[in-house]
């Protein structure tokens, strides 16, 4: 049985941020394209469980008005103990201890759709096998930046992917090498 690998899929702009101040993910829309989805779909595929902060989880809902991924296990990381609600769970415990849980049950892939908190407990504990990486053309200037802390060990990674589309996005997909 393969154990599934923990994806971290995640839009930045050029100067590192996933999302303005105040946790604005707007600029996000500028790459918008009617019958694009830049691979989501294709990767979406190969994904059983979700992993997200609460304040991505909160801004989808306000955004979309319902939550895309009812057809998941979700996790939403958050520091507030609040109830389960259908397939989504509201956690505040050991996410080291989560992720083993979840690779020890098999199944498919497991989605890191942040924040940047959850993304840098990741790399702390070497818990992210690959990354796919969306390059929004905009420089923010400020913000939440993906990688917002020093500390981590070195970790060097594979590419095995380039893509760049006609809204001026460019998809980077690495894969950790051991």
């Amino acid at each position: 049985m393969n154990q599934p690998k923990v994806i971290l899929y995640i839009a930045v702009s050029v100067d590192g941020y996933i999302a303005k101040p105040g946790d604005d993910l707007s600029f996000l829309s500028m790459v918008e394209k009617e019958g694009e989805d830049y691979g989501y779909t294709a990767f979406m595929h190969d994904v059983d469980t979700v992993i997200m902060g609460r304040k991505t989880h909160d801004w989808v809902v306000k955004a979309t008005g319902a939550f895309p991924h009812q057809d998941k296990k979700v996790f939403v990381i958050t520091r507030t103990p609040r109830p389960a609600m259908e397939e989504t769970t509201y956690y505040n415990g050991d996410l080291v201890e989560l992720i083993k849980q979840i690779k020890n049950q098999g199944g498919q892939n497991i989605f890191c759709d942040g924040g940047a908190e959850i993304v840098r407990t990741f790399l702390h504990h070497d818990l992210i096998d690959e990354c796919v990486i969306s390059i929004i053309p905009v420089l923010l200037g400020g913000g939440k930046r993906l990688f917002m802390e020093d500390g981590y060990a070195e970790k060097n990674l594979e590419l095995l992917n380039v893509k760049s589309y006609e809204k001026g996005l460019v998809q980077l997909h690495y894969r950790r090498t051991r």
